[in-house]
């Protein structure tokens, strides 16, 4: 009896954790497609120099991007 009640909330939290898991992959799929997050990549690639040249740092990459988004 205790085995099969083990099963059980071991498949239950399986399921949980897929449902998770799926909602996660979702929400990182449709971040990546917007065109802001690989701006930002394309970004953090460059060198502190590079970065310099185009009057930004590194810690202002992601406001810098999003400045059309959001108002603070």
């Amino acid at each position: 009896m205790a085995l099969a009640e083990t099963t059980l909330v071991r498949e239950s939290s399986n399921v949980f954790a897929n449902i998770g898991n799926a909602i996660l992959r979702t929400m990182t799929a449709i971040a990546e497609a917007d065109g802001r997050v690989r701006r930002v990549q394309q970004l953090q690639a460059m060198s502190d120099a590079e970065l310099a040249k185009r009057g930004l740092k590194r810690d202002e990459i992601v406001h810098h991007v999003f400045r059309s988004t959001y108002y603070m």
